[in-house]
């Protein structure tokens, strides 16, 4: 999605930020735990990620409204909904911004003329391609394993693990 603070980035190649790894590491790990509080410290533990990095994105999770924290000696985070209901995309907008820009713009504002009139289609192709598999794909099924049929098809394709 976004590198850095540079949105020049996003369209021409998808970039999945460490924020947003860590954060998707860090839902499953809750949904995986049912509804008893994780402390932050054991949620890094668990996927080996920065204990102080991970604080700061729980934080903006939960400012987002996909978290719940409770203090104190039972205290920690918890998932806000089912994570049958929150999708990859519900984690990565809140953590950094739009799914598809155009330099910084949402590809539907994006005007183009003469021989590049119809490119904005293609931005606009790009970005529902990426909604089709971010928002349908929930923290429970990436828990389960059991993927919906769309996404598992496009995985199955032995060019699909290639990098081009």
């Amino acid at each position: 999605m976004e590198r850095g603070s540079a949105s020049s980035d996003r369209i021409i190649g998808v970039y999945i930020s460490a924020k947003v790894d860590y954060a998707v590491r860090a839902l499953c790990t809750l949904a995986d735990s049912g509804e008893r509080p994780v402390t932050a410290e054991a949620l890094a533990q668990s996927q080996g990620l920065p204990a102080k990095f991970l604080e700061s994105i729980l934080n903006d999770m939960r400012r987002a409204g996909l978290l719940l924290s409770q203090r104190g000696a039972e205290g920690g985070y918890r998932l806000s909904r089912p994570a049958s209901s929150i999708t990859v995309a519900d984690v990565i907008r809140p953590l950094d911004g739009p799914l598809a820009e155009v330099r910084g713009l949402r590809p539907e504002a994006a005007n183009y003329e003469g021989a590049a009139e119809h490119l904005q289609a293609v931005w606009i192709a790009v970005r529902a391609s990426l909604r089709s598999v971010l928002e349908q794909v929930t923290i429970a099924d990436i828990v389960s394993g059991d993927l919906p049929k769309s996404i598992t098809k496009l995985t199955t394709d032995p060019d699909a693990w290639l990098s081009h």
